[in-house]
């Protein structure tokens, strides 16, 4: 359920109202990344399932499963299939699977202190994508809190500068579809045709299918058929536990953009990775600390810091402010106008 449901009909939002969902919008996606993580560890990890894509299956079913019951019971809406659907839902399963592959090759291929600093490029491309696709504009000081974050993480990951062509184009390519997945998210997400709810169905819909058929031509879905724990009920519940926060998290990604934009979804993210660190250095026991690298965190989360500010405070444009005073407010909140 969104985190702060619409006003009556009839009754204007208040600021407060969309600030607040903004926020809490936000908060709900920053949490379902940061649980997933832990929890997808503990299942790749340490009790070693050898199959990330079925897990990754097994998400989009829990996704499938749960809308189409949902619309069944009338809690949901969401168009019916037709003819048109594939046409209004493109291209956004075909830069999930581009995602999906460019991630798991660029992950092998570098180091995690290079893979995390080329992944901050997600975020100059997203604002670079929402300018040119969404027709977006941002101010200065938003561009300038974008840009701390990717100068931080470069100082944080200075001391490991190992340069290997094959990763770099990998993790360049996922930075792309990454970027690209979250502005054509936003923009499909228009109420007049799929609206938050479809695109998420019919997009865990047409993943699920290539998925399926690369997990058996890859011999991953033999693999994990022949999985030692099936029987341990631990391992199932977080098997299930995963499969209910991967759904949780494709919900709050779009959730997240439909009441603020791609590019807070993917400074979020960004921030997201940085308080893991910093939880890492508190408790995890195996960071290692370096000057550069301490001080690098902290521009990133300043950057973070700095744009959520910003993003929160209000519209970035004197005109933006004006014209959203003329737009009703219950029109504003079902066109998704920030």
């Amino acid at each position: 359920m969104p985190p702060a449901s619409k006003p009556e009909e009839g009754e204007p939002a208040s600021p407060l109202h969309s600030q607040l969902a903004k926020l809490l919008s936000a908060l709900f996606y920053g949490t379902c990344s940061f649980f997933i993580v832990l929890v997808n560890k503990t299942v790749l990890t340490t009790y070693s399932f050898p199959s990330p894509l079925i897990l990754g299956i097994g998400q989009m079913a829990t996704t499938i499963v749960i809308l189409y019951v949902s619309k069944l019971n009338k809690i949901i809406q969401f168009p019916d299939f037709n003819k048109n659907i594939p046409v209004k839902v493109f291209p956004l399963p075909l830069l999930y699977v581009g995602n999906h592959i460019s991630g798991l090759a660029s992950t092998s291929k570098l180091s995690l202190p290079m893979f995390t600093v080329l992944r901050k490029f997600t975020i100059p491309l997203t604002l670079f994508l929402e300018m040119i696709i969404l027709r977006k504009q941002h101010s200065l000081n938003i561009i300038v809190s974008v840009f701390a974050i990717i100068l931080g993480a470069f100082i944080a990951a200075c001391s490991d500068l190992s340069f290997n062509l094959e990763g770099y184009i990998f993790v360049f390519l996922n930075d792309i579809f990454t970027a690209a997945n979250g502005v054509y998210t936003k923009q499909k997400m228009d109420p007049k045709e799929l609206g938050k709810y479809g695109v998420l169905f019919y997009n865990a819909c047409f993943m699920i299918i290539p998925a399926f058929v690369i997990s058996i031509s890859t011999g991953d879905l033999q693999q994990a058929t022949k999985f030692s724990q099936w029987r341990n009920i631990l391992f199932i519940l977080l098997f299930l536990l995963s499969c209910l926060l991967g759904f949780l998290l494709m919900y709050s990604t779009v959730l997240c953009s439909y009441y603020n934009s791609a590019l807070t979804t993917t400074v979020v993210g960004a921030v997201k990775n940085i308080s893991i660190a910093y939880i890492g250095m508190l408790f995890g026991g195996d960071y290692i600390f370096s000057v550069l690298n301490f001080l690098g965190l902290n521009i990133c989360m300043g950057g973070g810091v700095m744009y959520t500010f910003l993003t929160l405070q209000g519209p970035e444009h004197p005109k933006q402010r004006v014209t959203e005073e003329i737009i009703p407010s219950d029109a504003k909140l079902e066109s998704g106008v920030d």
